[in-house]
């Protein structure tokens, strides 16, 4: 073996290791936003279930039921960054709805939308995660009656 040829590989390992490193670092670091911005979006749509429902069977005779449950939900998406992104759905299991016993179901959803990726991969890719989660509350049993 000539010196030359060990000259030539001098500084090589150094290249290849940046190169790996940074192949294996770009994905491995948009999983990480990826999969905290759906985490954001999980905390959001339970946080927003069990606050709407809570303000809508709290609710006070003369108050809008609806309106309360709706407002709770957006100052909860408004925590985790989703801005008028999210919805929620208010069900009475009977009439009326804040009747002692009563039982309400609120669910939350949200479309996550997946950082940095184009619109033009969308047939390849879904562009955002929908992210949903229920919460069930009950009206309390000595509530008077409106």
């Amino acid at each position: 073996m000539s010196p030359l040829s060990v000259r030539d590989e001098r500084g090589s390992a150094v290249v290849e290791l940046v190169t790996l490193g940074v192949l294996l670092l770009v994905p491995l670091v948009y999983l990480v936003l990826a999969l905290g911005r759906v985490q954001a979006g999980a905390f959001a749509v339970s946080q927003a279930a069990r606050e709407s429902g809570r303000a809508f069977v709290t609710t006070d005779a003369g108050e809008d039921a609806s309106a309360r449950a709706r407002a709770a939900a957006e100052i909860s998406f408004a925590d985790h960054r989703f801005d008028g992104e999210g919805v929620v759905d208010v069900a009475c299991d009977g009439s009326p709805c804040l009747r002692p016993g009563g039982v309400v179901v609120t669910t939350a959803s949200v479309r996550v939308a997946l950082p940095l990726l184009p619109t033009f991969v969308e047939g390849a890719v879904p562009l955002s995660i929908p992210v949903s989660a229920t919460h069930v509350s009950t009206v309390d049993r000595f509530r008077s009656t409106p």
